[in-house]
């Protein structure tokens, strides 16, 4: 009998706190950038506005992502992540299809299925994915060669802007607008071209709808048995103030309890609230689970008077996520919205030499190196 070895973060872990990086978008609105500058001459007859679709910047101004990367890796990051936040055929729709609600028809499964099917939105979803994880891998292979300083990619998977929890329509609670294997089908395209730009890990983060998680998870498990490939998970919900997942409701404890049985690499929160109020939410959650835990906030609540739009600078980050790991709570920190290098920087400033939260005994020798549908 064979077992996988262990992954090599999983004895950094043991060891410190390690540091995931702070806001794509945040940073990118720092470089001033333009429609005209993410369309590019690619994109430049696009009918609709593309600013807002920060995963295309990989594509028309890669060497600004590529900047980006390497500012959080200067700024001590061991982990950086993919520019894919929304690297989906359903989510890149929102930028190149026509919205059926503005003449009179609505978004439903039908509707989806075109846009699974639409030769365009799977290639661009493919490349997109696979050149960022390409950047990402080129300047974590750099600075680690450099410094002699192990840096690891993630492959982010984030939420859609559909719902498999919840119906759009208030007065037709059980209609959904797209089913759980188009969702499945989209996330599954994702994770194939994750890993073939090289990504460490597939982080499904910012979980509001814990069904559309799941959907991302059977994808990971679907595409590991098809391509007889195995990658670590990490998982990374959003709650509210009450500690629930903001679509799908369900508390801190049940979400652990829902996916308990992928066995990740780690769990944890990100974006949400911000650090003061996620506190109980995160003590929570590493009493609960046995695996590493992350925590990477938003930088405070939204406040667009502020620099970078969110209120708290980087030594109140800095002195928050402090707070976090001298109570033991944590095995991975960051920051998530509002959080530039220069968060970043603090962070991994102030959380050198804490030690890290202990690891559990877990209840599979395999743990963090399997995801079970």
């Amino acid at each position: 009998m064979t077992t996988t070895p262990e992954h090599p973060l999983v004895e950094i872990l043991k060891q410190r706190i390690a540091i995931i990086d702070g806001a794509m978008g945040t940073t990118i609105r720092t470089y001033g950038m333009t429609e005209a500058d993410m369309r590019g001459e690619r994109f430049k007859d696009a009918k609709k506005d593309l600013k807002n679709n920060g995963d295309l910047f990989v594509l028309t101004q890669p060497q600004m992502i590529g900047d980006i990367h390497r500012r959080f890796l200067e700024a001590g990051a061991d982990i950086i992540e993919t520019n894919t936040f929304g690297a989906t055929t359903i989510a890149q729709s929102e930028f190149f299809v026509d919205d059926p609600r503005e003449h009179g028809g609505r978004k439903d499964p039908e509707f989806y299925q075109k846009i699974i099917d639409d030769k365009f939105l799977k290639d661009l979803a493919w490349e997109i994915n696979e050149v960022s994880a390409k950047i990402c891998r080129e300047w974590a292979d750099r600075v680690e060669k450099e410094t002699g300083k192990p840096r690891f990619v993630a492959g982010s998977i984030g939420p859609l802007t559909v719902s498999l929890s919840n119906s759009p329509d208030a007065n037709d609670p059980g209609f959904r607008s797209v089913t759980f294997d188009q969702v499945k089908t989209a996330y599954a395209e994702q994770v194939r071209a994750l890993i073939a730009g090289g990504v460490d890990f597939l982080l499904v983060e910012t979980i509001f709808d814990s069904l559309n998680a799941k959907a991302a998870l059977v994808a990971i498990r679907e595409v590991f048995d098809e391509d007889r490939v195995e990658l670590p998970a990490m998982i990374s919900a959003a709650v509210g103030r009450g500690g629930e997942t903001l679509i799908s409701a369900q508390t801190t404890e049940a979400f652990w309890n829902a996916v308990e049985h992928v066995k990740p690499l780690s769990v944890g929160l990100n974006c949400s609230l911000g650090p003061d109020l996620m506190y109980p939410f995160l003590s929570e959650l590493s009493e609960k689970a046995n695996v590493a835990i992350s925590c990477y906030p938003n930088a405070g609540l939204p406040n667009p008077l502020s620099p970078t739009g969110f209120d708290l600078g980087p030594a109140d980050m800095a002195r928050y996520l402090s707070e976090f790991a001298k109570a033991g709570l944590i095995n991975i920190a960051g920051g998530c919205c509002g959080n530039t290098p220069e968060h970043i920087a603090a962070i991994a400033k102030a959380l050198e030499g804490l030690p890290p939260r202990k690891l559990g005994d877990r209840p599979d020798a395999d743990a963090g190196q399997d995801v079970a549908a």
